[in-house]
């Protein structure tokens, strides 16, 4: 793995500790990478103990290896986190997943597979949340992972659309709740980003609509006022300008780097 050293501009998270859930793949590899850049003091944590590895070894990062849906699993992230990193200014809540639930899934498990992705999505974050919470001081930052579809919708997804949808809500209300705590929670909406995840959803999307991949992929471009394919690197500094001190005046807020495929 190697780290880009383009020039990016400097947000002042000079030894800052940061944890980014989610980290191994994706969008997560994008973030922390970002913020290794910053001179960030990073913090990474995963289900997959190898690629989390990988990522880790080539940021200088501390890796915690978390499956987020066990609480006991949690709870050991934020003793580790405590002892390794003593406290928290950023929280980079990215960890997700994304799969079709169509209405008519007439499997035995189809209930089953909709609730472990809110679970996933949502409760997790809720509870990573609440067990590093302590961690955090006047003037942390959480920013929680969304997406474009929490703002809009697309058949055959209900589960995933939900969850994003619900991350909003989620976000806006620990706003005003910590608000009292000095800590600011925001979100950002991503639209479509070439990784693993999405890129399965298009096949998904593809397989259901009786089209070839590229044809829907060139829809979905379309419908963006830049017409470029995003990858995770170019939403990187959404992250680093919620986790900085520019960003002081907002919380509660969602912020959307999708080439203008919605105007909020």
């Amino acid at each position: 793995m190697t780290v880009t050293t383009s020039p990016s501009p400097q947000y002042h998270l000079e030894g800052m500790p940061v944890l980014v859930t989610g980290a191994a793949t994706g969008i997560g590899v994008g973030i922390a990478e970002a913020f290794a850049r910053q001179g960030a003091r990073l913090a990474v944590t995963d289900r997959d103990a190898a690629r989390l590895g990988v990522v880790a070894s080539a940021l200088g990062a501390e890796c915690f290896v978390t499956e987020l849906d066990d609480p006991e699993s949690v709870s050991a992230l934020a003793r580790a986190a405590r002892e390794r990193l003593g406290k928290l200014a950023v929280l980079v809540n990215n960890a997700g997943t994304e799969y079709p639930t169509a209405l008519d899934d007439a499997s035995p498990d189809a209930m089953e597979r909709w609730q472990w992705l809110m679970t996933n999505n949502v409760s997790s974050m809720v509870r990573v949340t609440r067990a590093l919470l302590p961690l955090m001081e006047p003037g942390a930052s959480i920013i929680n992972q969304s997406s474009i579809w929490g703002h809009t919708a697309v058949g055959g997804f209900s589960a995933y659309v939900a969850s994003k949808h619900a991350v909003l809500g989620l976000t806006r209300s620990l706003a005003h709740e910590l608000a009292p705590r000095g800590i600011r929670v925001n979100a950002v909406c991503p639209g479509w980003v070439r990784t693993e995840a999405s890129m399965r959803s298009l096949a998904a999307m593809a397989r259901e609509q009786g089209r070839p991949e590229e044809a829907v992929l060139a829809d979905i471009v379309a419908a963006q006022a830049v017409p470029k394919l995003l990858e995770p690197a170019d939403i990187a500094g959404v992250y680093l300008f919620l986790a900085s001190s520019d960003s002081a005046t907002l919380t509660g807020q969602s912020l959307s780097p999708c080439h203008g495929e919605v105007m909020l």
